[in-house]
């Protein structure tokens, strides 16, 4: 492949951020052209100018996917920063359970792979087993990813040995999973149900997805402009229930983009509540 230009990347830059909402800063020319080598090559296509010409005659949809798929980082593990979870259990669950008028609904925003929904699956699993008959009426977690090639690996609910060990205990593993030869284990049926994955675009309009009570999304929101991340954060608020939480990554924060949320600090852990109205 070519070195990346100076205008051949500024091009590509804006057809990344118009289709996935990514803000690539300057000089990432090495990043753009190190994530696209390989499907350059498989396509044969000599240059990232022309894999934009290609992209912008809106004709192939598969090699789109490809490309958001391979700039973007899918970087997850199980229970990931562990306290989130546990302050669900042992804060957010209660909380909501004394409320509660209906299922609740509960939103992983840029699922990747799968693992933070069935993390949060498991959560409420381990909340209902203590707390048996606490929530009624049930609960069910909407999963969502731009990337079709993740969201399919997530659906099928299968793991290899290596990636169980990543953030997921021994115990857990024989409590929700369930072993299917080849050094492969699936997530148990009782654990699957409760998620629906859905392929979405944090651009789009969140109204079809309906109103959650908790939403989580971690480690996003820095891939993003300010003004795109300020019309998220707004649009999360309109797709929440009264007094919902937001939960973010340990490195994000809605200060200084919305007022629309009130942050808490709840066992040492960052989590934005929506303002009474």
């Amino acid at each position: 492949m070519n070195d990346v230009t100076l205008e051949d990347y500024e091009r590509f830059r804006l057809f990344l951020e118009q289709n996935s909402g990514i803000s690539l800063g300057d000089n990432k020319h090495y990043l753009v052209s190190s994530r696209l080598r390989r499907l350059l090559d498989e396509y044969a296509i000599p240059g990232v100018g022309q894999l934009v010409d290609r992209l912008n005659s809106g004709q192939d949809r598969v090699l789109r996917e490809r490309v958001i798929d391979a700039m973007t980082t899918n970087e997850t593990l199980w229970f990931r920063d562990v306290q989130p979870f546990e302050v669900l259990k042992r804060t957010i669950l209660p909380e909501l359970a004394l409320r509660q008028k209906r299922t609740l609904r509960f939103w992983s925003a840029a699922c990747s792979s799968g693992q933070e929904p069935y993390s949060l699956s498991m959560a409420l699993q381990e909340y209902l087993w203590s707390k048996p008959g606490s929530l009624p009426l049930g609960a069910e977690i909407t999963a969502t990813d731009i990337s079709a090639s993740m969201l399919k690996e997530a659906q099928s609910g299968v793991y290899d040995a290596a990636s169980l060990t990543r953030g997921l205990s021994a115990e857990r593993q024989q409590r929700f999973f369930e072993p299917q030869g080849g050094g492969l284990w699936r997530v148990r049926n009782e654990i699957r149900t409760r998620v629906q994955f859905k392929e979405w675009n944090l651009k789009q309009s969140f109204s079809a997805l309906g109103k959650f009570d908790v939403i989580f999304c971690r480690n996003v929101l820095i891939y993003f402009s300010n003004d795109l991340k300020q019309d998220i954060l707004r649009r999360f608020a309109a797709a929440l229930q009264p007094q919902g939480y937001l939960v973010l990554g340990s490195a994000e924060s809605v200060a200084g983009c919305t007022e629309l949320f009130d942050m808490a600090r709840i066992e040492s852990t960052v989590v934005y509540r929506l303002k009474m109205t």
